[in-house]
């Protein structure tokens, strides 16, 4: 199903298709964070990864708590966007090998994922509100108050050693 199709007549049909948007999304992140964990070198990195490998897996319980509070079936729609960023991740770091330099691109690869996730979440938290859904709003705060935070530590990550490791 296409963003804009027949399926979507009302707020409410929107609302559930971008959360199906994110369950995919999510789902496709548990599936790329174990290969970007066996890439990394940089400990404090690969440490990261693997502690958002565990918040993106009670991402989803929460999602599908939302599905079921909202009344819908918890279930993914195919999203392009985060298929490409994945699949250039995949691309970029395939095509590194200098070790400190594929930390690097795998950090900016993590905060593309990151970002994209931080909307959707900011959309869907929104929309639920404007649903007066403030229980669904809720739940999917916790979702983006870990992918902001997250992307904080990334950030914090790069520019105080991998990025400079990787301009050596």
């Amino acid at each position: 199903m296409g963003l804009f199709t027949s399926d979507i007549k009302t707020m409410d049909d929107l609302f559930v298709h971008q959360l199906q948007d994110i369950y995919y999304a999510e789902q496709q992140i548990t599936k790329a964070l174990p290969k970007m964990i066996g890439k990394a070198t940089n400990p404090q990195l690969k440490s990261g990864f693997e502690q958002h490998l565990r918040e993106t897996e009670n991402q989803l319980k929460r999602l599908e708590q939302v599905f079921k509070m909202h009344g819908a079936q918890a279930k993914g729609a195919t999203c392009p966007a985060i298929d490409g960023i994945i699949k250039e991740a995949n691309e970029v770091a395939g095509e590194v090998a200098d070790k400190e330099v594929l930390d690097a691109a795998l950090v900016a690869s993590a905060q593309a994922v990151e970002h994209y996730e931080i909307t959707r979440y900011g959309t869907l938290i929104a929309w639920a509100k404007q649903l007066g859904r403030n229980d669904c709003a809720s739940m999917l705060q916790q979702n983006l108050d870990e992918e902001k935070a997250t992307d904080t530590k990334l950030t914090q990550m790069a520019e105080a050693k991998i990025n400079r490791a990787a301009a050596v």
